[in-house]
């Protein structure tokens, strides 16, 4: 059995902890760690595990395997380091860290210790993106030619301390959100040949939305993120990828979801093969399990294999930042 223990117990610690929950009696939740009193003891008591004070006291004391990291970006390296350096192995929440300092000491540290680490790029798990990924990679349609990618939200506000807002400990919306659609970019494609980006700005000159083209050899792809929408606006994730012989339409608003419309006539709902669904009250702007389950259980089957994880290692989440500073650089900075 694996003994997990979760360090952070907000929105995204709550969803791993159901993750956990329903994966049987192959994995376990026993310790779990909060700065906030309340958020802690309400996760303890919900799941029937022991409390810490904080992720280092249970770094430190617990009788875990591993630990899952799901506090703000600015405290991942922290918590990460020092469980690595304990021998835990580590499941870390995007982004992965915010600058390459940290990026260089997390890679360093893994390579020292030889833990296996996996990174919370939850997109490459969702089912709407996976069925995506194999039809690129069967050519089913054909080669891709074009793609355009968004992310869209109301501003998190709600976030602990208002730290989503923060752009030294968050790196921005374009770090934060807009990392995930870059990740995925990178994943079905590699490495971008040339990279252009523009941004808009609050009062404080931090940037609320990015547009960002990636130029390959063969296609072009062009990805829009934003945090500054109205508050009674919905969370919108989408792609439109056109192919040699048909184009792709996900949208997570519509209903279905998911078509792809032939070249020349007829269009396609794909039948996905969702591994697991549980709607949940999160508080966060999603309400499914599936995507979280996935890429929970598939770190724990590593684990219990004594496999490294392939998917989404420690240095593709790592990679993908280093994109998204690159645009950052190229749409003027964070701040200006």
């Amino acid at each position: 059995m694996i003994k997990v223990g979760l360090i952070g117990c907000g929105g995204m610690g709550n969803i791993h902890a159901e993750c956990y929950n329903a994966l049987g009696e192959n994995v376990k939740l026993v310790a779990v760690a909060d700065l906030v009193s309340e958020k802690r003891e309400q996760a303890a008591q919900k799941f029937s595990c022991k409390v810490y004070e904080s992720g280092e006291d249970l770094i430190r004391n617990a009788d875990v395997d591993m630990v899952d990291i799901c506090v703000p970006t600015y405290l991942h390296t922290f918590h990460a380091v020092r469980a690595m350096k304990k021998g835990l192995h580590v499941f870390i929440e995007k982004p992965v860290c915010l600058n390459d300092e940290e990026a260089k000491l997390l890679l360093e540290t893994e390579k020292q210790t030889g833990v296996k680490v996996q990174v919370g790029q939850v997109i490459r798990f969702w089912d709407e993106y996976k069925w995506l990924k194999t039809v690129i990679d069967t050519k089913q349609y054909g080669e891709l030619i074009s793609g355009v990618f968004t992310r869209l939200s109301p501003n998190p506000r709600w976030s602990w301390e208002n730290w989503y807002n923060n752009p030294e400990k968050s790196g921005s919306m374009a770090l934060d959100l807009h990392v995930h659609d870059v990740d995925f970019i990178r994943y079905i494609l590699g490495e971008p040949k040339k990279v252009f980006s523009s941004a808009t700005r609050n009062d404080e000159g931090v940037i609320q939305q990015i547009f960002t083209t990636y130029l390959y050899e063969k296609a072009t792809v062009t990805a829009e993120g934003c945090w500054d929408y109205p508050e009674n606006f919905p969370f919108i994730m989408a792609y439109r990828v056109k192919f040699e012989k048909a184009t792709a339409i996900y949208d997570s608003t519509a209903n279905p979801s998911l078509v792809v419309y032939k070249q020349g006539d007829g269009k396609i709902i794909p039948e996905l093969q969702k591994e697991f669904e549980q709607n949940l009250d999160t508080g966060l702007n999603i309400s499914s399990l599936g995507a979280y389950y996935n890429e929970i259980k598939y770190f724990m089957d590593k684990l219990q294999k004594k496999e490294t994880p392939e998917i989404a290692p420690l240095i593709e989440a790592v990679e993908s930042v280093r994109l998204v500073w690159k645009e950052i650089q190229s749409a003027g900075g964070v701040k200006k």
